[in-house]
């Protein structure tokens, strides 16, 4: 893997997010757009290799719009960063489903370690940070992962893409 070439994402749950669970809200519409344009830019930056945290939310939007410039573009490699064998394991049938239909598509798959404990998802997003040039992000101040991860890619000098929930 390239770091030069590498792009990871980070990005809010659907908890977190105003329209929560409903893909069909018009913000939710919009900011997946937002997101095709983000990784078609870091595309024309040279990036092909995309890391993907695998959570609800933003994380599932974004493995997406990868995927997606994938089949669009040559060269492109999608891999999802699992924190832990039961990362899907408490969620509902639908995103269980959503998730492992994910990363069965993707190129490859690195799990950061076997068990959960507090410290993996933490683990999980310092690996993507410590193996990319640049971040995309979906963030709107909220303490949390995302407040973290970013802050932990400035430390690092990343490039940052911020986009905004609303807009």
């Amino acid at each position: 893997m390239d770091r030069a070439r590498t792009c990871c994402f980070t990005g809010h749950r659907p908890e977190k997010l105003p329209w929560r669970n409903n893909e069909a809200d018009p913000r939710c519409i919009a900011l997946k757009e937002r997101l095709d344009k983000a990784l078609e830019a870091a595309y024309h930056k040279g990036m092909r290799h995309f890391l993907c945290g695998m959570a609800q939310g933003a994380d599932f939007y974004f493995c997406e719009a990868a995927l997606a410039l994938r089949a669009r573009r040559g060269g492109v490699s999608v891999e999802a960063v699992i924190p832990c064998e039961e990362q899907a394991a408490r969620w509902g049938e639908r995103d269980r489903q959503r998730y492992f239909s994910l990363v069965e598509r993707c190129d490859g798959e690195t799990m950061v370690q076997r068990q959960y404990d507090r410290g993996c998802m933490l683990r999980r997003n310092r690996y993507m940070v410590d193996h990319s040039a640049l971040l995309i992000a979906v963030y709107d101040g909220m303490l949390g992962g995302t407040m973290y991860t970013l802050s932990y890619a400035m430390k690092q000098g990343l490039e940052i893409v911020t986009l905004e929930i609303g807009g």
